[in-house]
């Protein structure tokens, strides 16, 4: 069995951060998404794994190389266009050849993991098995309506929803899947929807079963879900201090501060994760926070944010809810007159008080 990751969207709800980076690269709890998927794959045993990208490329290679650090082989699948899942599992036909594989969403995270559901398929007769969650707001996603343990019909974002049921971004198929992706039409998005490919499947009599996940799944979509993400994964953080903390700073909870993290006359509330360079100088840091590395906090307060790498807040009072992108400078000004001074980016948020 082989596996294929789509990691070749323009993430234009995670605008401005998306504009200079990956959206599958943000980290949460200090790790990459697309690392949570790419482990789940690896720990269900598949070692055949295509990634699908697009704009970004160059940095998704550079981020996961061939594999090695998880052992397993990486095939890169260029997409010239987002198209649609439905056109990335149609480019992907000579990598995947007639094996039975599981797509995965590259901006998802499914904390269980997938292992017993490939050992489902793997074992059943059923020509693709889809992974469904019940949501509070089925119009921003595929909806699946069914009949006793067969999906009975997909519809993608609908205005009347039938069901609550969402596709959470994980599918297996067999090769039966590359004739629905060849003879289905671009919908009103111009892209091929992988609801109307299972969809085609489900006409032409094939099974498509489904699986109800109980367990957390979240689409990292927008700032909202990358927050929620964080303070989830952080759940599990353990305890680890590898780095200096001098006798003035108090740490409490779980907290992993990695090596080369200097903490100084410092409050770290746990869970929080600092990773390595990174100098906490006379701050607060509370609890769901993850700082990336070589960032620089002096004289600033934050709590349940994202601030990733080579950032610089100083002499800031409280920063929270907030997702801060790469080489961030925040600081309090001393010109005169006092006033908000910004350099900002297309499809910033800003939030003052």
């Amino acid at each position: 069995m082989k596996a294929l990751i789509l990691s070749g969207g323009k993430g234009t709800r995670l605008r401005p951060i998306t504009h200079t980076e990956a959206k599958q690269l943000i980290p949460v709890a200090n790790k990459p998404i697309l690392f949570y998927g790419i482990e789940a794959i690896k720990e269900a045993g598949i070692t055949e794994v295509g990634i699908v990208v697009g704009d970004t490329h160059q940095e998704i290679k550079k981020a996961v190389g061939k594999g090695e650090k998880w052992g397993i082989n990486i095939t890169y699948i260029h997409q010239e266009a987002p198209l649609g899942l439905a056109h990335a599992v149609k480019i992907s036909e000579d990598f995947l050849k007639k094996e039975p594989f599981v797509m995965y969403l590259g901006d998802n995270i499914i904390k269980q993991g997938i292992k017993s559901l490939i050992k489902e398929f793997r074992e059943n007769t059923s020509d693709s098995r889809i992974l469904l969650a019940h949501v509070n707001n089925p119009r921003q996603f595929g909806v699946a309506e069914l009949e006793g343990d067969k999906v009975s019909k997909l519809v993608e974002k609908p205005q009347n929803p039938k069901s609550d049921l969402a596709l959470v971004g994980v599918y297996m198929f067999r090769r039966h899947i590359f004739e629905a992706v060849n003879n289905i039409k671009p919908s009103w998005r111009n892209e091929l929807e992988i609801t109307d490919a299972i969809q085609y499947l489900i006409d032409k009599d094939y099974q498509v079963n489904y699986h109800i996940i109980n367990g957390w799944w979240k689409d990292t979509g927008k700032k909202e879900d990358l927050l929620e993400a964080n303070r989830i994964m952080l759940e599990n953080l353990k305890k680890r201090i590898k780095g200096k903390v001098d006798k003035d700073s108090k740490i409490y909870g779980r907290v992993d501060i990695d090596e080369r993290v200097e903490v100084i006359n410092s409050v770290i509330r746990g869970p929080a994760i600092i990773a390595k360079g990174s100098r906490i100088i006379n701050s607060y840091v509370g609890p769901f926070t993850s700082i990336y590395y070589n960032t620089l906090l002096e004289e600033a307060e934050v709590e349940h944010s994202i601030i990733m790498e080579e950032c610089k807040i100083i002499k800031i009072k409280r920063i929270e809810d907030s997702l801060i992108g790469r080489n961030v400078i925040i600081e309090k000004s001393n010109f005169k007159p006092k006033a908000y001074r910004f350099m900002l980016g297309d499809s910033s948020q800003v939030g003052t008080i």
